[in-house]
């Protein structure tokens, strides 16, 4: 079973287990790492799933990982 998921909107890694922000869609669960992918993902979850991640130069603005 997989430990680790990669957030659709940015292709950062995050771990199920400790996951805060999650979204489900046709029947399959997402991770993300923070609300603000979350929140994308959920107003546009074709965009992310035909696109993959949205990540230009490790840049993806209104948020951080720290």
């Amino acid at each position: 079973m997989e430990t680790t998921a990669k957030d659709p909107v940015c292709g950062m890694t995050v771990e199920i287990a400790s996951a805060q922000w999650k979204a489900e869609y046709q029947g399959k669960m997402y991770y993300f790492c923070a609300p603000g992918c979350m929140r994308s993902f959920e107003q546009d979850p074709e965009k992310y799933l035909a696109a993959g991640p949205q990540v230009h130069m490790g840049d993806h603005g209104e948020h951080s990982h720290h």
